[in-house]
């Protein structure tokens, strides 16, 4: 039971979409409404809360390549593992208009004229929890590619933020025929982005970007294809769990992660509400990811 005053950790999924552009790997990224009362303005992968209708009971007869046992051992955890691959495909799909699922032919074609306008409504209905995500798999018969979806990540927010999520990330293929599409509320624009573009532009301060975005990024510069980063997610047999930490400094608050010096420092969530609109861009350079267990991998 949540204390008194503390903020409730919720579980919840995200996804990079990925891609081989003529310059090499590009991640799909989305834009924040600049209204939003978390993180407003800040370039984001398709992600948010595991909702409950995502911890549907029947969930492995539409998971495909996953069983609940396996979901669940892979995340660490004793029970719930596929809800948060279903959660992270439901909100690629809301956010993005990218549904990782296949029909008898393969990946399921969002692109077609005759169907367009059906996968709009599916869309819109999905986002509004008039259809779940079990829902539309038998209105459609389709299976969820949680086969294609390999976990390589899993970030706590710090104490003293005003919203907590336990998050687990994930990297999946862009499915041939589908636009992606931001859904123009929740998030206000699009863009393919190669990893070192991203960090750079991050570093320029042209986007801002939270400290496990900035670090996922940095963990899939170093590929060249999307192949080569799929295929190194899938051999990952331990992810750490990185709490970062608001700790005081120089009369403020920063952010530090795990291996930094001064991660065991004074803490500074006393006052880390008020300074929540300035922690993502507070990380400092210790890269830290699923790739590689060691800080400055």
């Amino acid at each position: 039971m949540t204390a008194p005053g503390e903020v409730e950790l919720r579980d919840a999924a995200t996804v990079l979409i990925l891609r081989d552009g003529d310059e090499g790997l590009e991640v799909f990224m989305l834009k924040r409404n600049l209204n939003s009362d978390f993180v407003g303005g800040a370039y984001v992968f398709p992600g948010g809360a595991v909702d409950p209708h995502d911890r549907h009971v029947d969930l492995e007869p539409v998971c495909e390549g996953r069983t609940e046992g396996d979901a669940s051992r892979r995340l660490g955890i004793e029970r719930g593992g596929l809800a948060f691959w279903v959660a992270a495909i439901r909100e690629s799909f809301e956010e993005a208009g990218v549904l990782l699922a296949y029909d008898l032919d393969g990946y399921v074609d969002l692109d077609a004229d005759h169907s367009a306008e059906r996968w709009r409504h599916h869309r819109q209905q999905v986002d509004t929890a008039q259809l779940t995500m079990v829902d539309l798999c038998r209105l459609e018969g389709l299976r969820l590619a949680c086969d294609s979806m390999h976990y390589f990540g899993h970030w706590i927010t710090p104490e003293g933020a005003p919203r907590r999520y336990d998050t687990r990330f994930f990297l999946a293929a862009a499915p041939p025929n589908q636009t992606p599409l931001h859904d123009d509320r929740e998030v206000i624009a699009n863009e393919w982005l190669r990893p070192a573009d991203g960090l750079a532009r991050c570093e320029r301060g042209e986007l801002t970007m939270m400290p496990p975005t900035i670090s996922s990024l940095r963990a899939i510069e170093r590929f060249a294809t999307a192949a080569e980063a799929l295929d190194a997610a899938r051999e990952i047999v331990d992810v750490p769990t990185i709490l970062p930490r608001v700790i005081a400094y120089d009369g403020g608050v920063r952010i530090v992660l795990p291996g930094d010096p001064d991660y065991d420092g004074p803490s500074g969530v006393d006052g880390a509400a008020e300074h929540h609109g300035d922690w993502m861009r507070l990380v400092d350079h210790s890269r830290v990811t699923g790739f590689g267990q060691e800080a400055g991998a």
